[in-house]
């Protein structure tokens, strides 16, 4: 059949027929479903090319995606790997700081006893100084040591100074997490560490102070006593020699004690020595009358020799030991009169005579100061007086020699 165009011309639709045995079928093909059918033919080619190119490359792809996973696999692993060294590298520097910071406040420790030590054997030498009456030394003398003491603060060991430096193991321990602690603490111990040395070059410096003080005190003595005419035999301890050699650091405070005890046994010795001379004045605060020597005898009027000196006394004036010894004659001794005899040692005895009394009796002990008899004008005397006397094995000895290295010498003993 034909369909006639009444308007211009007209397309005919495509038709399919169908015949089979007496029956006659027939479909008219519409535009989109040829589009639809072509379509579909596409997709099914598309599909199958698809497909077809998945079987092919399946293997390649399944490859790379399993190729990429162990890769992915092996970074991760390297990445633990290293941060566990890490880990691992940071417990040792821990645990090495730690023992480190525990040797170090171990050695303070150590050291800190060791300056209490020290202390202690500098304490009895200060008051041996002190006791003695020394003159002051040149260098001043701290009043107080610093001190490293040990405390608790939060259930911890916290070591401090007087400086105000401090150190908390644990704590540094905690903060070493956050990086700094190491730095915070090596400022510590260095703070601490010069802190402690001050104290060793104090202590070092007290010692040769004292000592310098104390051989100043002894030369001085002895010079005080040179200048009078009077000279005491003391050991020679100059006597000495051997190789030049650096000083040991470490021994200086060792080899200091020692200078000091010889120091002070020194001067210890030319004290003692010197206390057991008669270098007191028999008569204080009384004016001398009469020297020692060559004089007009004040009754006959002739030069003679004056064995002693004279002290210008009221009756009854209180005569004292210029130095401590042994009664040896205590009564009346012709000229004289009434006289009391003090043996000294190395030889020295020293005579008070013309007492109106007499107050010790022979084979007393006497000491420097002690009262011996009143001041009077028995024997063979013009007027109230105390004639005094210093003999060396029989010998007399001018007095105002003695008296005035006592009063020279009375600061230092």
């Amino acid at each position: 059949m034909r369909n006639i165009a009444v308007f211009g011309k007209r397309t005919e639709p495509h038709m399919v027929i169908i015949a089979r045995g007496d029956r006659i079928r027939h479909f008219t093909v519409r535009p989109w479903m040829a589009a639809l059918a072509g379509s579909a033919l596409a997709a099914v080619a598309i599909g199958y090319l698809a497909a077809t190119t998945y079987l092919v490359l399946r293997d390649d792809l399944i490859g790379a995606s399993v190729a990429h996973q162990a890769r992915m696999q092996q970074a991760y692993e390297d990445r633990i790997a290293a941060l566990r060294s890490q880990v691992d590298r940071i417990t040792s520097r821990q645990l090495l700081d730690q023992q480190m910071m525990e040797r170090k406040v171990g050695e303070l420790m150590l050291r800190q006893e060791e300056l209490t030590q020290r202390h202690g054997r500098l304490t009895p030498a200060v008051e041996a100084v002190t006791t003695q009456d020394a003159p002051p030394p040149v260098a001043p003398i701290p009043k107080k040591r610093p001190e490293i003491r040990a405390e608790a603060v939060d259930g911890a060991p916290f070591f401090a100074n007087a400086l105000g430096y401090a150190a908390a193991p644990a704590a540094l321990r905690g903060a070493q997490a956050e990086g700094t602690s190491a730095d915070k603490a090596d400022k510590v111990f260095v703070a601490i560490n010069r802190s402690l040395r001050a104290i060793e070059v104090e202590q070092v410096e007290r010692l040769r102070t004292l000592t310098e003080g104390a051989q100043r005190t002894a030369d001085r003595i002895a010079s005080a006593l040179s200048s009078t005419g009077l000279s005491i035999d003391l050991p020679d301890n100059d006597a000495a020699g051997g190789p030049l050699l650096a000083p040991i650091p470490a021994a200086s405070f060792e080899q200091e004690v020692r200078e000091l005890d010889e120091a002070l046994s020194r001067l210890d010795e030319i004290k003692s020595t010197v206390r057991r001379l008669p270098i007191a004045n028999p008569a204080p605060g009384h004016a001398v009358s009469s020297r020692f020597g060559m004089r007009r005898d004040p009754i006959l009027g002739v030069r003679a020799m004056h064995s002693g000196m004279d002290f210008r006394a009221k009756r009854g004036t209180q005569v004292r030991a210029t130095a401590s010894g042994t009664v040896i004659h205590a009564g009346w001794n012709g000229g004289y009169g009434r006289m009391v005899e003090v043996e000294h040692d190395d030889g020295y005895t020293t005579r008070y005579a013309h007492l109106s009394k007499v107050t010790v009796r022979e084979g007393d002990r006497v000491m420097a100061g002690d009262v011996v008899g009143k001041v009077g004008s028995s024997g063979r005397s013009t007027g109230p007086h105390l004639h005094y006397e210093v003999r060396k094995s029989g010998k007399p000895l001018d007095p105002v020699r003695f008296i005035e290295a006592g009063r020279k010498v009375s600061r230092y003993l």
